[in-house]
C-alpha cells in the first residue's frame, strides 16, 4: 500500500507509518491503548 506522501516520507528516511482510525463505537480503553502504543513507536524512531 502507498501514501500520497510517499515521495516525502522517503525523502525524509521513513519507511513506516500508523494511521488509526476512529469511529463512535471505540471506546474510551482503545483511544487510550491507541495513544500508549504510538507514543511507545515515536519514543522508538526517536532512539533509532
Amino acid at each position: 500500500m502507498h501514501h500520497c506522501a510517499q515521495p516525502i516520507l522517503r525523502r525524509n528516511g521513513v519507511e513506516t507509518t500508523v494511521r488509526p482510525s476512529l469511529a463512535f463505537y471505540n471506546t474510551f480503553d482503545e483511544i487510550d491503548r491507541t495513544v500508549a502504543v504510538v507514543r511507545k513507536l515515536a519514543g522508538q524512531r526517536r532512539a533509532a
